[in-house]
């Protein structure tokens, strides 16, 4: 790797201008964007000393029940309403929280709170490790890529025991960092969907600023050191230098402590912040391009045809180990993006001028609308075909029974429809995205550089309307 390209924090910078003639445009100029604070119900809302604790609370009591019963409750998944309602309705709906909310169920999730009560009752705040700091996306990416690779391999999903242990050992591990570490240095550095919601965050439609006029007069800094009512914030943001959502929870202390209304919440259009990233960081756009090979697995291993392409594997490698098979097919499933990419970034470089690194880096981002959009499809699948067991589990605690009734709720064709509807605009965006990452050099290298990425966009799109043509199975 080019040291040239990293600074001291190990973050991938862009080349100096002198060397790239590379402009980067300013975003919207904030002062024009609606500010929903200046809304009296929404302020009240984000100032209330029980915002955002009453949602805190809550999603920990049901987080409870739901591990109690993946522990206590049926060893059927079809019956466990903690595996209904972490797998058929939670996984499904997080990505679309991230895209109409941001990180906002970062501020509420159970995880997060178990962190701030373990810091409350014997935390002893010590600094974050600077490996954390240095590496922590990375280990983000790790662990989001090992519990995927491991749900296939020892079945995760389909055993509530196993996602009982699964929910048991992450909270071992949001303990053990609450107890020792300041803030919410687990959702920060560590938590496997960090670096998921910190890419889908700035895809959303809802961004936290605050005024740079206001905050260059303040000599508080009470936004990030908290009062002695209320927090710092928990995922060790400074407003007024935060020019993206991949880390603001919107879980409004900054507000609360801010004491010249300098905060802003503003709705955008979701995705416009991915062409205005001035320094692209080389692990979010690696697990950018890797979700997509993430998701191509996540389709292939629940298609009829998967027992064909696990006997050709099986004689080919001659083994019958199917984690053997499988790590190979995963392997082979996040390569493909990352190789096909690389070379578009490569073809890209011919014609901007950009080491093939930096276009990697930069032009990865564009990937995330159609991340999304295949992530969503895939799990809303499971959301409409298999919605009503979340009902069905839940009337069985009460000793109401339901066995009989079909768990759609609707029928396969409409599945589909949305589906390719959701594909389309998944690759509408990225090739928007990738047009306007372009778009920061002129004429005719905007366009050579946006030709190759475009047509891997549209190669990825159609991989995926593929994949969701062929016949799924379910789960429940």
């Amino acid at each position: 790797m080019d040291k040239g390209l990293l600074n001291k924090d190990g973050d991938l910078m862009t080349l100096p201008e002198k060397e790239t003639n590379l402009e980067i445009p300013e975003p919207e100029k904030d002062k024009q964007k609606l500010n929903l604070l200046q809304i009296p119900v929404i302020k009240g809302i984000f100032q209330s000393r029980i915002f955002p604790g009453i949602f805190q609370y809550l999603t920990l009591v049901v987080f409870g029940v739901i591990v109690y019963e993946l522990i206590f409750g049926p060893g059927s998944a079809h019956d466990n309403f903690g595996t209904a309602m972490t797998w058929v309705l939670w996984w499904p709906l997080i990505p679309v929280i991230f895209v109409l909310l941001g990180r906002f169920w970062c501020a509420v999730c159970p995880f997060a709170t178990v962190s701030d009560l373990i810091q409350k009752v014997v935390g002893v705040r010590g600094v974050v490790p600077r490996f954390l700091k240095s590496y922590g996306i990375w280990l983000i990416d790790f662990f989001f890529i090992l519990i995927t690779w491991a749900d296939h391999v020892f079945g995760i999903v389909e055993s509530p025991r196993g996602s009982g242990i699964l929910l048991l050992m992450i909270t071992t591990g949001v303990i053990v960092a609450g107890a020792f570490f300041e803030r919410r240095t687990w959702c920060r550095y560590l938590c496997f969907l960090g670096g998921l919601s910190g890419n889908y965050a700035r895809s959303g439609a809802l961004e936290l600023r605050a005024t740079p006029e206001i905050c260059s007069k303040c000599s508080t800094k009470s936004c990030f050191n908290g009062n002695e009512q209320v927090p710092g914030c928990p995922m060790f943001e400074f407003p007024r230098a935060m020019d993206n959502s991949a880390r603001c929870n919107l879980c409004g202390y900054c507000v609360k402590t801010c004491p010249n209304d300098s905060i802003r919440i503003s709705p955008r259009v979701p995705s416009s912040e991915l062409w205005f990233i001035n320094r692209p960081k080389l692990e979010e756009s690696f697990l950018a391009i890797v979700i997509m090979g993430i998701v191509f697995v996540q389709n292939i291993t629940m298609l009829e045809v998967w027992k064909q392409i696990l006997a050709w594997l099986e004689s080919a490698l001659g083994t019958t180990s199917y984690s053997i098979t499988f790590t190979v097919t995963f392997l082979v499933a996040m390569a493909l993006p990352v190789a096909a990419i690389a070379l578009a970034a490569w073809l890209s470089k011919l014609g901007n001028g950009e080491s093939t690194l930096t276009n990697f880096a930069r032009f990865g981002y564009a990937l995330i609308p159609l991340d999304l959009a295949g992530h969503v499809a895939h799990n809303l699948f499971h959301l409409l075909a298999e919605g009503k067991a979340v009902v069905f589990t839940a009337l069985a605690l009460l000793g109401i029974e339901s066995h009989g009734s079909s768990p759609a709720l609707v029928g396969p064709e409409t599945i589909q429809v949305l589906q390719f509807l959701l594909l389309g605009l998944g690759v509408l965006g990225s090739l928007y995205g990738a047009y306007r990452i372009a778009k920061h050099h002129d004429g005719v290298k905007a366009w050579r550089s946006f030709t190759p990425m475009a047509g891997l966009i549209v190669v990825l799109g159609l991989i995926n309307v593929y994949l969701f043509l062929l016949p799924m199975a379910m789960r429940m």
